[in-house]
């Protein structure tokens, strides 16, 4: 059986966060779980709201872990905000998480022996979840990745191939990709491109081993024409490094600007249609 790596927690937190889904966060990434973190880096994201401050400094008065608290002056975004957090990790492997999501309690143990395997980079599914009127959790659809390398790489021409929030994987892998890089809302997306590019070794879980909070405007976030500026540098970026071939590039400017721009509604039928699996 693989020996698996020590591994930092990387939480990052900014002024839109809620103490209480950060909360939960905690516990189900730390304290319920069956193989937890070694280190748990939080990040704040610039200036935030005494709730979250108070939460963040009882958990590190109560925390059984070694906890780096990192506050960051001015919100630059979730790029910054990452790299400044690995370079405060102690710990080569980096497990993600964000501060409204939940993991289930076996997600570390699973993810870890897959890098204990020698993967670089491991993601999992998620399963959409939101709250009902009573609080109560209202389950949503299921998104699962694809799994091996080459469905990997071949589903990466198109589409995402990682669930950004589930992602664990070792600071060297980042590196030798350049890191987090601008890229409007989608530095994500570009960084796991050019990780498959420099041939990170990859795999996902398609088990959802994380739940992901979606709020009521999660639709219309992935429309409009400042996200439609992102998917166009990120495309001319994408061909500039040989990513995509020319042909790939003018599809997906295609299909994936239209995606931006259509009515809401439509976005979100397409999105359930050819993005998620029903849970």
């Amino acid at each position: 059986m693989a020996e698996r790596p020590p591994f930092s927690l990387l939480l990052p937190v900014y002024r839109g966060d809620r103490a209480d889904f950060l909360r939960a966060a905690i516990r189900t990434s730390v304290d319920e779980q069956t193989l937890p973190p070694d280190e748990v880096v939080v990040v704040e994201d610039g200036p935030i709201s005494p709730e979250l401050r108070a939460e963040i400094e009882a958990f590190v008065e109560r925390a059984t872990v070694p906890v780096v608290h990192l506050p960051l002056p001015v919100n630059r975004g979730l790029a910054h905000a990452l790299t400044a957090g690995l370079e405060a990790c102690s710990h080569e492997v980096v497990a993600r998480m964000d501060a409204d999501d939940l993991s289930t309690p076996e997600r570390f143990a699973v993810q870890l022996q897959r890098i204990g395997e020698g993967y670089e980079l491991v993601g999992t599914g998620m399963l959409e979840f939101s709250e009902g009127p009573d609080g109560s959790p209202v389950l949503g659809a299921l998104r699962l990745p694809p799994a091996g390398q080459e469905e990997i790489s071949r589903f990466a021409r198109f589409h995402d191939p990682f669930n950004h929030p589930t992602v664990v994987y070792t600071k060297a892998a980042v590196a030798r990709a350049g890191g987090y890089l601008p890229m409007g809302k989608m530095e994500d997306y570009w960084l796991f491109a050019r990780m498959l590019s420099v041939g990170v070794r990859a795999a996902n879980v398609p088990l959802p081993l994380l739940h992901y909070r979606v709020s009521s405007g999660a639709y219309s976030r992935r429309g409009g024409r400042e996200l439609l500026a992102s998917e166009l540098a990120l495309q001319r970026a994408f061909l500039s490094i040989g990513f995509v071939s020319p042909m790939q590039f003018a599809r997906n400017v295609g299909i994936r600007g239209a995606y931006r721009l259509i009515p809401e509604a439509a976005r979100r039928q397409l999105y359930r249609r050819y993005v998620m699996r029903s849970a």
